[in-house]
């Protein structure tokens, strides 16, 4: 049976991202052609413990379908409840998060941690298939560093465990983002298993998302910071995959209307004034390669309002400076 999400030609998954991926930014990748979406990462200790702050990422709404819950965690127990809890919300899938290479995570013992104890990570992804009904995926890297790469036997111990899928961000924990993907660990994963495996990691434009289908024969390809401001991606790469045409980026006016559709979509979860806050974060991907566009995030960083935004952007960039985003 196919995944939810995965079952036409080329799907397009966005990232789990921490204070990226949340809701509203969930439906835009969905209507900008995201076959499947993933929630940011949640604890599962989090929500063992009732944390306000784990149970709000729990939050799905109709047009984020179809939508993957990850959570990350060490404990056995805390994993299979928070797993448990994750199902109540209606998600179609739980995520089981095994690559994090944030301290925060790794650094507890969570995450890509988990790689340098392949025999609990086998455990705890058999544990929390055996306790949803849903279908259970895994993200992991090649290891914890190039001495150490486990990726095959670590996918070969996943599918044994009953997971669905497994995504690979080709790069070790140590790297964290740094240097580059090698896609080649991606291709040999997808030969060694016979679940679908979903490919991760410098995915910036849609010609990255064609070579990796065509260079590693997986069964979709991820986007994660390339998606970062940037939702079109998703309906831009669909659209090069079918043509081998790549449509330019939107024009300004159109960039302008998703921005203060995101917005007003985060402020209506979240209230305005942070909504306006965080949205700063998203300023580079949505005028990146604009004329002027340093010039104007540094003018987005000041207003409070939606409507002072709304005005910052009417204002428009300055056409005269060169591309400073190039």
């Amino acid at each position: 049976m196919a995944l939810p999400g995965l079952a036409g030609a080329y799907p397009l998954v966005l990232a789990p991202l921490e204070e990226i991926s949340d809701g509203p930014f969930r439906c835009l990748a969905r209507r900008h052609g995201a076959d499947l979406v993933f929630s940011e990462f949640v604890s599962a200790e989090g929500l063992v413990h009732g944390a306000p702050r784990s149970f709000a990422k729990l939050r799905i709404t109709p047009g984020e379908h179809p939508v993957g819950i990850q959570v990350f965690g060490r404990r056995i127990d805390s994993l299979v409840a928070a797993a448990r809890l994750a199902e109540q919300v209606g998600p179609d899938l739980i995520d089981l998060n095994f690559g994090c290479p944030a301290r925060k995570v790794a650094g507890k013992g969570g995450g890509a941690a988990l790689l340098r104890t392949p025999d609990l990570l086998e455990t705890l992804a058999r544990e929390v298939v055996a306790a949803v009904d849903l279908p259970v995926t895994a993200k992991v890297r090649l290891g914890w560093d190039q001495a150490t790469i486990n990726v095959l036997e670590v996918a070969a111990r996943l599918e044994r465990a009953g997971v669905a899928a497994i995504t690979v961000h080709a790069r070790t924990r140590c790297q964290r983002f740094r240097g580059s993907a090698d896609w080649s660990w991606i291709a040999r994963v997808k030969q060694a298993v016979s679940i679908p495996v979903i490919g991760n990691g410098d995915v910036w434009e849609p010609v990255d998302a064609e070579r990796m289908f065509r260079e590693t024969g997986c069964d979709a390809v991820m986007i994660g910071r390339g998606a970062l401001g940037n939702p079109w991606i998703f309906a831009r790469t669909r659209a090069y995959l079918r043509s081998g045409i790549c449509p330019p980026g939107p024009a300004y006016a159109a960039r302008v209307a998703v921005i203060l559709d995101h917005l007003r979509a985060a402020a209506e979860v979240k209230g305005e004034q942070r909504a306006v806050i965080e949205m700063r974060k998203h300023y580079r991907g949505y005028l990146k390669h604009l004329p002027g566009a340093a010039r104007l995030r540094a003018a987005l960083m000041r207003p409070e309002s939606i409507a002072a935004v709304a005005r910052t952007l009417a204002a428009g960039p300055v056409a005269e400076e060169p591309d400073d985003d190039a």
